[in-house]
């Protein structure tokens, strides 16, 4: 090649000052490169002038169009969504939360299951057997005539109101005694 130095000139440096230094170039040399940095130069600002040109003619086919910076932020989110949702690492993290909701899933009804196992071994235990017999005696009491077996709510519902009745009508003896 035309230059044999191991030095890039910095921007801002004079590159025929720098090649200067490395070695001695010919006059004509020297008009040779001063022709191609020229001509690079004026590359450089044509090439500018037709993105500029471009960049203007973009935004007129868009606002023509209608789309505005708010849909293209849209687009290019919508477009990374849909990167990031492709990416194995993405898929992985998914099937592992959903096997790990699957898994609490199955946890929270087997534990379901076992409270609903306690209620009806504490229903059927001899302790809630011997309360509700005593339950029931207290509603045929107070009730007389309904047929017993109503649902346990309405039973203590009984046996309150029968427990008021009677404290009622142990005030009403000891005031007219």
């Amino acid at each position: 090649g035309l230059l044999r130095s191991d030095s890039i000139p910095e921007v801002g440096e004079d590159a025929a000052a720098t090649v200067g230094m490395a070695e001695t170039l010919s006059e004509e040399e020297q008009d040779e490169l001063r022709k191609e940095l020229a001509k690079v130069e004026e590359e450089i600002q044509t090439l500018s002038q037709v993105l500029a040109a471009k960049e203007k003619h973009l935004a007129e086919i868009k606002r023509k169009l209608g789309i505005n910076s708010l849909q293209e932020l849209r687009q290019n989110i919508t477009k990374s969504w849909q990167d990031v949702t492709s990416t194995t690492a993405y898929k992985k993290t998914s099937e592992t939360l959903s096997q790990a909701g699957q898994k609490a899933s199955a946890a929270f009804s087997s534990v379901g299951s076992v409270i609903t196992k306690k209620f009806e071994d504490v229903r059927n235990s001899p302790t809630f057997k011997s309360f509700e017999e005593k339950v029931e005696n207290l509603k045929s009491k107070v009730g007389g005539s309904k047929p017993a077996g109503g649902d346990f709510g309405e039973v203590l519902n009984s046996a309150a109101n029968a427990s008021a009745t009677e404290t009622i009508a142990e005030q009403t003896q000891e005031e007219t005694h």
